[in-house]
């Protein structure tokens, strides 16, 4: 299989050759690292309530799916998971900027 197989519509160029007509997305003047984890928080939080949601229309007969209402708990954990490690590093960041000597 050739690489252009993979992609065949973005052409392959040169690393020197700039490519034209590529959207970049900008963000928005203002929004930075804060609101991305502003985002993050919320949309962990989203998968909770979806989970929560399916579990507790599981438990009360309503004709939930024990599939759907499993792969809603793992969605939630995994995003749970994900943001604790980022926090942890961002932590763990501060930890060692604060402990800079200038």
């Amino acid at each position: 299989m050739s690489v252009n197989g993979l992609t065949p519509n973005l052409p392959i160029r040169p690393s020197g050759v700039p490519q034209t007509g590529v959207a970049v997305p900008q963000t928005p003047p203002g929004s930075g690292f804060g609101d991305a984890l502003r985002e993050a928080a919320s949309a962990v939080d989203n998968l909770n309530l979806d989970a929560r949601y399916k579990v507790s229309s599981l438990i009360e007969g309503d004709g939930a799916d024990v599939h759907d209402a499993m792969i809603a708990v793992e969605k939630a954990d995994l995003g749970f998971q994900l943001m604790l490690q980022v926090r942890n590093k961002v932590v763990q960041a501060y930890q060692q900027i604060a402990g800079m000597q200038f």
